[in-house]
């Protein structure tokens, strides 16, 4: 089959090679010059290579022609979208001016447009006042969203007063827009860091600490019925309110990770997976992270829970087991001493025993493990999201 197959490309080849020569034939040229001949011989090889560099020569022309001709398309498509988008800009602007100057109408209509502006600006606050609820003691909530000083307005007359509370409140619900999306999208990471997709956290019912069902209204016209407000206020109330409750959400779920590093100034050694045994100098399986420290260093629970297990494993010496619920675990070993009973309820932080050598060790050290369904996982994961979430706090 191999002989056949050889002989077929041989005969394609010949082939070939006799369509070139009978395209191509050897030329001689003759340039005469007075009395003096002379002879030029154009090889079929040398006629090849000058239709090839002129083949190419065309090509390139070709290509940089239609490159010219799509340029000023391509610049017209650019400047189309550019001008769309101006447009687009152009008109919020120009909304919001037309907003402003109604309200500026409504202000200096009188005493009945002052104190339509005063109603419309008192029903405001309610419903910021119904939002910000959920932003008590949250980090960093405080000094971003805190109101207007009402002491700087004094002197001022009551429409420039008013006028001053009304950007303010705009201020204040964009604060509280930018605040809530940012915190959730940092939570979100934090969990796509430790490896669990953030909608496994689910979004509580009823909007808890946010006004109850009103403010999941998912309508702004309902919404701004309920609150009598205007429907770009609730609009914007909406989706702030939507952040928060997934703030809430995903902060009661990353409270129960174990996303706390287990001693205090943590020294990282032999990671998790595969390694070269400290015993058997063979490759093997580590199932954890270990954490350098001098003898007697306290250890510290990584999340709240229960402990499960207290006591001596084969190879892990003495050891703390801590259920943390939703299926995680985590294992403390080498331990020196243990500070909690099985059956104990520990908060995160909490200390549960003492690093020492015991087991299966070479000196002295902690083996941290994270268990989640069953099954072993990177505790790594876990470290970084929480150094995320503490760095973004």
């Amino acid at each position: 089959m191999d002989f056949f197959g050889g002989e077929m490309i041989r005969d394609r080849l010949q082939a070939l090679r006799s369509s070139i020569i009978r395209f191509l034939p050897e030329r001689h040229v003759y340039l005469r010059t007075g009395s003096q001949t002379r002879a030029f011989v154009l090889t079929t090889r040398a006629q090849a290579g000058v239709v090839t560099s002129v083949g190419a020569a065309a090509a390139w022309l070709v290509i940089s022609t239609g490159a010219l001709m799509l340029q000023p398309l391509v610049q017209r498509a650019d400047e189309t979208a550019a001008a769309k988008a101006e447009r687009y800009y152009g008109r919020l602007i120009a909304d919001r001016q037309a907003r402003l100057d109604a309200a500026m109408a409504q202000l200096s209509g009188g005493s009945g447009g002052v104190k339509g502006v005063a109603d419309e600006i008192v029903r405001r606050h309610a419903a910021l006042a119904m939002l910000l609820t959920g932003l008590k003691g949250a980090p960093g909530a405080a000094g971003a969203i805190a109101p207007i000083n009402l002491q700087a307005l004094q002197g001022k007359t009551p429409q420039a007063q008013l006028q001053a509370v009304a950007a303010d409140q705009d201020r204040m619900i964009g604060a509280a827009e930018l605040y809530a999306k940012s915190r959730a999208d940092r939570l979100r990471m934090a969990f796509r860091l430790a490896g669990i997709e953030p909608s496994a956290a689910g979004r509580s019912a009823g909007g808890e600490g946010l006004g109850g069902p009103l403010i999941e209204a998912r309508d702004p016209a309902a919404l701004a019925a309920v609150l009598d407000v205007d429907t770009g206020f609730a609009a914007r109330i909406q989706r702030a309110a939507a952040d928060l409750t997934d703030v809430h959400t995903l902060s009661q779920a990353a409270e129960k990770l174990p996303l706390a590093t287990p001693v205090e100034t943590p020294v990282r050694t032999s990671g998790f997976g595969a390694r070269t045994d400290p015993f058997t100098r063979r490759g093997a399986f580590h199932p954890g992270q270990d954490f350098a420290g001098a003898y007697m260093t306290p250890i510290h629970a990584t999340a709240p829970g229960i402990v499960a297990f207290t006591g001596q494993r084969t190879g892990y010496g003495n050891v703390v087991e801590i259920d943390h619920g939703g299926g995680f675990k985590t294992r403390y070993a080498h331990l020196e001493a243990i500070s909690v009973s099985r059956g104990q309820r520990v908060g995160i932080g909490q200390r549960i025993g003492a690093m020492g050598s015991t087991g299966r060790s070479t000196g002295v050290h902690l083996h941290y493990e994270v268990w989640e369904n069953g099954r072993v996982q990177d505790p790594t994961r876990f470290l970084k999201a929480g150094d995320y979430v503490q760095q973004n706090n």
